[in-house]
Order: structure tokens, then C-alpha cells, then sequence
């Protein structure tokens, strides 16, 4: 039997997702800042701020990477570079860095919000919105732990690589048999694709927030927002 009330609530989540986002977003950001992997949903903007776009290639180049997209409008990219290493940003300029759905794609997260914090302003923030492991399909995959984290920054990524692939072919995507999993693993290496390299729920990514407030030689932040919001969380961290 078709349930109504089911088929409602599936269209109506993304809506009262994206009004989440605007809600926390319309108390942190101010000033110029940068967004990070906008692709054709960029945050709308509070006013009294400005961001520009941080991509890995150039808007034409995205558009052949990702070919689904080549119909969609896309923004245009200000800053080609590398998300997790903002090379081309200098320390200590940016009112606020803000991302959605990019932080699980991350090689090397600790890498990645060590640099955001390094671009900030004394009183910057960092804006984080990423799934809820348990509320989308890697419910089925462990959670990613403090430690595991750790050491694919201590010991840098490819240490994992191979295994992130391999979990999510396997437990996410439900592909069966050895030779079509190492069949599809090879595919998406091939493609770069950015799979979704860590997932947490809500505990686990606030246990990783406080380790790394806890980390020696870290940039001291607070966590100034952390809430729930549909399938996904919001964080807001305050660089001091």
C-alpha cells in the first residue's frame, strides 16, 4: 500500500535541511570568507557576507568530472585548490571557511580542519555540515575512530586508501563476489572518484572534535554550535 505520509516526509527532509543550514548559518557567518566544494549548491549567503568558491578545478573542468552535472548550473570557482590544503590561502585572512558534505570526503580530516582553522581570523569560524553515518547509506559501515584518524594523518592517507575503497564497495554499495568488488574498486581509483573516505554519527564526530581540542600543538578552537539538523549535523567551530 503507498504511505502518503512517507512519500511527504521524503520530499519535504532536503527542504528542511537546507532552512537548517541557512538558520545556523545566519548566526556565524559575517565578513568574506571562502566556501569549499559549492558545486551547484552553494549556501546562500547571510547578509554582511561574502564567500568565495574553493574548488579542485576550474568550473569547465568540474563540468567534465562530473558528467551528471553538465546541465546544472555550477558556481564559479574563484580559487582552484585543494580543499584539504588551501595552499593558495594565507594564514590568518578568512572571517569564516564553510563547507557542506565536503568533510567526509576528506583524506586526511585532521590535515583539513587544521588548515581551515590556519586561514582563519582571531574570531573566524568554521562551518561544517556532515551526514549522519546511521541516516544515509553508510549505515551499514563502522564508524570512524579517533584513532584511525589519527594515524591517516600521522601516517598519511595511503595507508588506508585501498581499505576505504574496499568498505565502501563492499558495505555501502552492496556489491557481491571478490571479483566484482576488486572489479569496482579498481573503476573508481581509476576515476579519483571522491568516495566517501570517513563517516561518523553525531558521537563519534564530537569525540573527534574533543580529541583535537585536547591534540598538542593544535589550533585551539571551541565548539560554538553542534546540532542536529534531518540527516546531517552542523558544526560551528571558533578559531582562538
Amino acid at each position: 500500500m503507498f504511505d502518503v505520509r512517507r512519500f511527504a516526509k521524503r520530499l519535504v527532509t532536503p527542504f528542511r535541511q537546507y532552512l537548517g543550514r541557512l538558520t545556523v548559518a545566519d548566526r556565524h557567518l559575517r565578513g568574506e570568507g571562502l566556501e569549499i566544494g559549492a558545486l551547484q549548491d552553494p549556501m546562500p549567503m547571510p547578509r554582511g557576507a561574502k564567500a568565495r568558491y574553493v574548488d579542485i578545478a576550474s568550473t569547465e573542468e568540474l563540468r567534465q568530472m562530473y558528467p551528471a552535472k553538465t546541465r546544472r548550473w555550477l558556481v564559479d570557482v574563484d580559487i582552484v585548490d585543494d580543499g584539504e590544503r588551501l595552499s593558495k590561502v594565507a594564514d590568518g585572512t578568512q572571517d569564516f571557511v564553510a563547507s557542506n558534505h565536503f568533510f567526509e570526503h576528506c583524506e586526511d580530516p585532521i590535515g583539513a580542519l587544521r588548515n581551515m582553522l590556519r586561514v582563519l581570523k582571531p574570531g573566524g569560524v568554521v562551518y561544517l555540515s556532515v551526514p549522519d553515518r546511521r541516516l544515509i547509506f553508510d549505515r551499514d559501515r563502522p564508524a570512524t575512530t579517533v584513532e584511525h584518524v589519527v594515524r591517516d594523518h600521522e601516517q598519511g592517507p595511503e595507508v588506508s586508501r585501498q581499505q576505504h575503497y574496499e568498505e565502501v564497495v563492499r558495505v555501502a554499495m552492496k556489491v557481491q563476489g571478490e571479483a566484482a568488488v576488486a572489479t569496482k574498486v579498481v573503476e573508481l581509483q581509476a576515476q579519483d572518484f571522491r568516495i566517501h573516505f570517513h563517516c561518523w554519527s553525531q558521537t563519534d564526530f564530537l569525540e573527534l572534535l574533543c580529541a583535537l581540542q585536547r591534540r598538542e600543538g593544535f589550533p585551539p578552537f571551541d565548539i560554538v554550535e553542534f546540532v542536529a539538523n534531518e540527516r546531517e549535523m552542523i558544526v560551528v567551530l571558533r578559531a582562538r
